[in-house]
């Protein structure tokens, strides 16, 4: 029944990929809403580091939504701009604990890696890691379908998890 379904999408998805010129209309469609943020302990530097995954297009779109704002991660002479909102939009939807404690997360920047963007953090000093909750609303804001993956690596350790919307919350204990 699912193939009854899914087909006639599948085959507009690609009738519209191969008809409609390449340009905004393409490249702002695509059929999944997610992010992924990677968070390892440096255990030489004693801090976490934070890179955070996004679609470009999708990041844009949430960005726009949230400041009121044009925005172009793409465009260098706008890149002092993009960063404050960046900056802004990832205080405001990423927050880490170590044991019971706020990690204050520093913004490093972002670059753009093809479709994606990705966005750098880094912590201040912090002691050895046993405990780590994070709170991720990455996109939530414009997508109810948006998926957050977080992975968080401690002395080697890769932990994983999915969340579906409106889920925000992971902890794991290594």
């Amino acid at each position: 029944m699912w193939a009854i379904i899914y087909q006639p999408l599948l085959y507009c998805y690609l009738f519209l990929g191969a008809v409609v010129p390449s340009g905004h209309v393409v490249k702002a469609f695509h059929p999944i809403h997610v992010s992924t943020s990677n968070i390892e302990y440096n255990g030489k530097d004693n801090k976490l580091e934070v890179i955070c995954t996004i679609f470009t297009d999708d990041f844009e779109a949430a960005l726009a939504k949230q400041y009121h704002a044009k925005t172009d991660l793409n465009k260098a002479d706008m890149h002092a701009a993009m960063d404050a909102l960046v900056k802004s939009y990832l205080a405001a939807n990423l927050h880490v604990k170590v044991g019971d404690a706020p990690i204050n997360l520093n913004y490093l920047g972002f670059e753009i890696n093809r479709e994606a963007t990705d966005v750098y953090l880094e912590s201040d000093k912090i002691p050895a890691v046993k405990k780590v909750d994070v709170e991720v609303g990455l996109l939530q804001n414009l997508f109810d379908d948006q998926i957050n993956i977080v992975h968080i690596t401690v002395n080697g350790v890769r932990k994983s998890e999915k969340l579906d919307y409106p889920d925000k919350k992971v902890e794991q204990v290594f």
